[in-house]
């Protein structure tokens, strides 16, 4: 099992988070998302994406769990709708 699959496989969040971003996923278009989400160029592959996008979301699981004032629901939720996505992009290749 690769490093990407197993941080998936390990990623436990609060049941609103995950309902959120799965009814996000529908939207969800990679071009448009991932250039705004991620403030680069479009990464060329779905595991490209998940590289940038895994630390970007534990950064925000952190300020979740610490009560940050910095932390913001949306931000979190549009991060993990591209996860999802990302993710199931990189399962299906």
């Amino acid at each position: 099992m690769c490093k990407i699959t197993s941080e998936l496989n390990d990623l436990r969040r609060p049941s609103l988070l995950v309902d959120a971003a799965n009814c996000g996923t529908e939207a969800y278009q990679r071009r448009r998302d991932l250039r705004r989400m991620l403030r680069v160029a479009i990464p060329p592959t779905a595991r490209a994406a998940l590289e940038k996008l895994l630390p970007i979301e534990a950064d925000l699981e952190k300020r979740r769990r610490m009560g940050a004032t910095t932390y913001s629901f949306a931000r979190h939720v549009d991060i993990l709708v591209a996860l999802l996505a990302e993710a199931r992009a990189f399962r299906a290749s």
